[in-house]
């Protein structure tokens, strides 16, 4: 088949895209929650509660952005 080496190649560069888009979604979860974690060393107030929950949503948002990328990088490399 001739089109199998560039089917090959395709799936290298699109696992190579994952895997660095996974990176950086990782990085920034981190990142929000050392944020987080931070904003809640300190005292406040309200508005200081009401940013560690902003926070926290991103936290979760960006969780889930990680675990979809890791399942489609799971997915690209199964074939």
């Amino acid at each position: 088949m001739p089109c199998a080496p560039r089917r090959r190649r395709y799936v290298l560069r699109m696992t190579v895209f994952l895997s660095i888009l996974l990176g950086l979604s990782m990085l920034a979860t981190l990142g929000v929650l050392f944020a987080g974690m931070a904003g809640l060393g300190r005292d406040g107030g309200a508005a200081a509660g009401a940013r560690s929950n902003r926070l926290m949503r991103w936290r979760v948002v960006l969780q889930g952005l990680s675990i979809a990328l890791f399942l489609a990088l799971v997915w690209s490399m199964r074939g």
